[in-house]
């Protein structure tokens, strides 16, 4: 079952804002375009906590071998959560600028 952990608005410029959120991290986060991309398996977003500036993750456009559709999936990572892969999602409503991060239990 998939644990949404984040909620986001996305921008005009095509980042996205919003609040990262567990049991024990509530922290606002920014996952901003990676315009300067040197390599081509570089991350195409990167992820900051707004309030130290500190880049907490990465995401990454990954294409579904099922249904071929593009979708983001990112890696968030901190002393305090370990690591943490995800996906974005369009959130519950329909509207494609508010999207969530859903995180998938590995076991």
């Amino acid at each position: 079952m998939a644990s949404q952990i984040a909620t986001l608005t996305t921008k005009a410029d095509g980042s996205m804002e919003g609040v990262f959120a567990t049991l024990r991290v509530n922290a606002p986060i920014a996952v901003l375009p990676n315009a300067n991309k040197s390599r081509d398996d570089a991350p195409d977003y990167r992820i900051v906590n707004k309030r130290t500036g500190f880049e907490i993750g990465a995401g990454w456009y990954r294409i579904s071998p099922r249904t071929g559709a593009e979708y983001l999936s990112v890696k968030l990572e901190a002393p305090e959560i370990g690591v943490i892969f995800g996906n974005v999602a369009t959130a519950p409503g329909g509207d494609e600028s508010k999207k969530v991060i859903l995180w998938n239990d590995p076991n």
